[in-house]
């Protein structure tokens, strides 16, 4: 499962852009965007977020290259952390074949992402694409939410203006 943000530019149309790229890598699902709050200590602009299902032939160093070719396509540049962005893809969860979650603490591909159980740009979308779904190593996803504080959920409000 990847996440996706944008807060530059035309969000809407990087998140579309992105999406229709991903449909040749087997894009399965995808959720409604969500306008949300920046994270991290660098004000910025609000963002639009989503997340997909993906199911191809990539392993999880694949998904990773994908999701950076992507935000390089997008004229992503990384200069502050947790900064403002053209695009941002973030791989959350592979699947092995055998439909075992990887796991992995490698510092350039750590799986499941290290911080998606208190993200709820994350879990929200993820909660409303799959209502049965589980952060490996963290529990039902829809425990995590509730988990949450309330105004962070709150504050991840569905985006009406994609139909």
């Amino acid at each position: 499962m990847l996440s996706l943000g944008a807060n530059l530019g035309d969000r809407a149309r990087a998140l579309r852009t992105a999406m229709e790229a991903l449909k040749a890598d087997g894009l399965v699902a995808r959720s409604t965007l969500y306008e949300t709050p920046p994270w991290g200590p660098v004000e910025q602009p609000s963002y639009l977020n989503a997340v997909v299902f993906v199911r191809g032939d990539r392993d999880a160093a694949g998904w990773l290259a994908r999701a950076q070719e992507l935000e390089q396509a997008a004229g992503r540049t990384r200069e502050v952390r947790w900064g403002a962005r053209t695009l941002d893809v973030d791989v959350v969860t592979v699947t092995a074949d055998d439909g075992t979650p990887v796991v992995s603490d490698d510092p350039a591909l750590t799986l499941p992402h290290p911080r998606a159980h208190e993200r709820a740009f994350v879990l929200v979308p993820w909660l409303s694409l799959d209502p049965t779904a589980v952060l490996p190593g963290h529990g039902r996803v829809a425990d995590l939410v509730a988990a949450l504080p309330p105004d962070e959920v709150a504050a991840v409000v569905k985006w009406e203006h994609l139909r």
